[in-house]
């Protein structure tokens, strides 16, 4: 009789799937609490994703520079809840509606809003934590 091997993979790939639908829900309620009206600017999406930049931003110098985590910590919440809240997807989707709907310079400007939003929120947050970080060991 052969003896079962376990996948070593296994309990990464559940976790992401966990955080992921965590994430997601996260996503599906702030879309519930501040709805896109037909035709408006999706800021909704904007900020959602500004939002998750800057906390990965966050967590990656606290897990990498600050604490030590569990193994599964990073592919949780960083993949995982993060990846999931965070959404190219409807990004995209909105571009396309924006652009379809005649409207091809508000897709272009929330095109590069949403680039230039997402470094900005993403850097900030990593510059802001590691200050805070100095801060708080000094």
């Amino acid at each position: 009789m052969s003896e079962k091997v376990r996948n070593p993979q296994t309990a990464v790939v559940a976790v992401v799937a966990l955080g992921g639908a965590v994430g997601a829900c996260a996503r599906y309620g702030a879309s519930l609490l501040w709805p896109t009206p037909a035709g408006g600017f999706p800021w909704t999406t904007l900020v959602v994703n500004a939002t998750g930049c800057a906390v990965i931003g966050v967590f990656m110098v606290v897990i990498n520079e600050a604490w030590p985590v569990h193994r599964l910590v990073r592919p949780f919440f960083g993949t995982g809840v993060l990846g999931g809240f965070t959404t190219f997807s409807t990004y995209a989707v909105d571009i396309e509606r924006l652009v379809d709907g005649g409207r091809a310079r508000t897709g272009l400007a929330y095109l590069a809003l949403t680039l230039c939003t997402a470094l900005a929120a993403v850097w900030s947050a990593v510059w802001l934590t590691r200050r805070a970080l100095a801060w708080r060991q000094a």
